[in-house]
């Protein structure tokens, strides 16, 4: 209970809960005072973080779901082009095989707009809604929507000229993606129409990808230049509804991330590449509330921090049962 009460404080833009430090359980308290007694020095973690660097594992995750968001994008543009009728329509709604899945979000945004329920959209959804609990809700922002990936490599152009010094990144509350998600709510139940799918880079993508572009992938386009030069990753961090929509999904998941406080040495690499790095503040010295901590239902189970993490003290497991390699 006390997961689900907090990934869902933070999906809505509360900060994390840091715990009392009087109040860590004995056996963390343990762990903390130990490495305090042995603190490696900056050349022995240079050493731990240039092994695992040479280590072939360094991209794993990346890699995988890299190749299954390309495979699953491409299903349905083969599918089209071939007219084969194995993946029909969009990410937004399609056909499998003939059997009906709609998103989430865009479900609940023609539900909201047309206020009636369709036999195969409620059997899309339910479709797609029990799918994504066993997947990780928030799986889909990372592993399947395609404005993921070249906002991903739009965040690299961003860093890089953070680095340099030639923009200032600029941040906003996280509380903000909560009244966007209201906003278009009430956008669909009063004029009628999904606001948010005219507007949403994953539809639009999508349906270039299988259709051919349009005018529309200005839109994606003035997005991602805002990203580079303005603020990181803002259309996921601040806007988007789909991913707090997976994220409520996600607080019942199985599937999850989990941080191990004895192996860190809390070097803030894994927090430096994630997109919601609020998820990960039990990696914080002195902020763990017990040994095993499952990270938080807005992570998008993307894996860049468990491939950067040096001392695999960030896994992927199933409901504390079983680590995935």
């Amino acid at each position: 209970m006390a997961y689900f009460i907090e990934s869902l404080r933070q999906m809505l833009g509360a900060e994390p809960t840091r715990p009392d430090r009087d109040a860590l359980i004995p056996e963390v308290v343990a762990i903390y005072k130990e490495k305090r007694r042995h603190k490696l020095s900056k050349e022995e973690l240079r050493a731990i973080e240039e092994a695992h660097e040479r280590s072939r594992r360094r991209h794993k995750w990346r890699n995988r779901r890299w190749a299954t968001l390309i495979v699953i994008n491409m299903l349905f543009v083969v599918s089209y082009y071939f007219d084969v009728q194995l993946v029909e329509g969009a990410l937004t709604a399609s056909r499998v095989i003939g059997f009906h899945m709609a998103d989430l979000n865009s479900a609940l945004q023609v539900m909201l707009a047309y206020k009636h329920v369709v036999l195969n959209l409620l059997i899309g959804t339910v479709t797609v809604f029990l799918l994504w609990v066993l997947l990780g809700g928030r799986t889909f922002c990372s592993w399947v929507c395609p404005y993921h990936l070249v906002a991903e490599f739009a965040e690299k152009l961003h860093v890089k000229l953070v680095e340099k010094k030639i923009v200032k990144p600029k941040t906003f509350h996280r509380g903000v993606r909560t009244f966007f998600y209201i906003v278009f709510a009430l956008l669909a139940v009063v004029t009628g129409y999904t606001v948010f799918e005219t507007l949403s880079p994953t539809g639009i993508l999508s349906r270039a990808l299988i259709y051919g572009p349009g005018l529309a992938l200005l839109w994606v386009l003035a997005l991602l230049l805002f990203e580079v030069f303005v603020s990181r990753r803002a259309w996921c961090r601040y806007i988007c509804p789909i991913g707090l929509t997976y994220g409520f999904v996600g607080t019942i998941s199985p599937l999850r991330v989990k941080y191990n406080v004895e192996s860190c040495h809390h070097e803030g690499d894994c927090r430096k590449v994630c997109m919601v790095p609020h998820v990960l503040d039990a990696t914080i010295r002195m902020r763990s509330p017990d040994i095993n901590v499952p990270i938080g239902a807005d992570c998008t189970r993307c894996g860049l921090c468990v491939d950067i993490c040096p001392t695999d003290s960030l896994t992927f497991e199933i409901a504390g049962q079983k680590k995935l390699s």
